[in-house]
């Protein structure tokens, strides 16, 4: 009972349903469901942890990107609630909708056309030389 608890509470954010009926499809780079989505990548991120350390999803990594799918989860309960909410959902627009984009962001291959991004703090981006910085980290004092 408490999977089925975990599954409902990771299912009660529209981008977390919205991620779950992509990946209904089957695997997917987190770069696909950022541009389906139309959602910044740490967003995307975000939902995506929630769901994995719910139990509900797997990750790996290919490259420098990480493809997510459904974990096959062992509770029959959780498996048929999640097919009941692909019958259900599968036609409604906005699903309808992300499915479609996702055949035109995979005929794209974004992963392959976009490098990653990197997590950078502008508060301490060192100043280019045109700006009258050295193109070096600073050093903190004391060091």
């Amino acid at each position: 009972m408490e999977q089925l608890a975990q599954l409902y509470k990771s299912l009660s954010e529209e981008t977390r349903i919205r991620i779950m009926m992509l990946l209904m499809q089957g695997e997917l780079c987190v770069c696909d469901i950022q541009a389906v989505l139309e959602e910044p990548q740490s967003k995307i991120s975000r939902h995506l942890a929630y769901l994995k350390h719910s139990g509900l999803l797997s990750s790996m990594r290919v490259g420098v990107w990480m493809h997510y799918l459904i974990k096959e989860s062992a509770d029959e309960t959780c498996k048929a609630q999640l097919a009941f909410m692909k019958k259900q959902l599968w036609e409604l627009p906005v699903y309808h909708a992300d499915r479609e984009k996702l055949q035109e962001v995979k005929k794209l291959k974004v992963c392959e056309t976009r490098p990653p991004q990197r997590r950078a703090n502008p508060a301490v981006a060192p100043k280019t030389a045109k700006e009258g910085g050295s193109l070096k980290r600073p050093r903190p004092k004391g060091r």
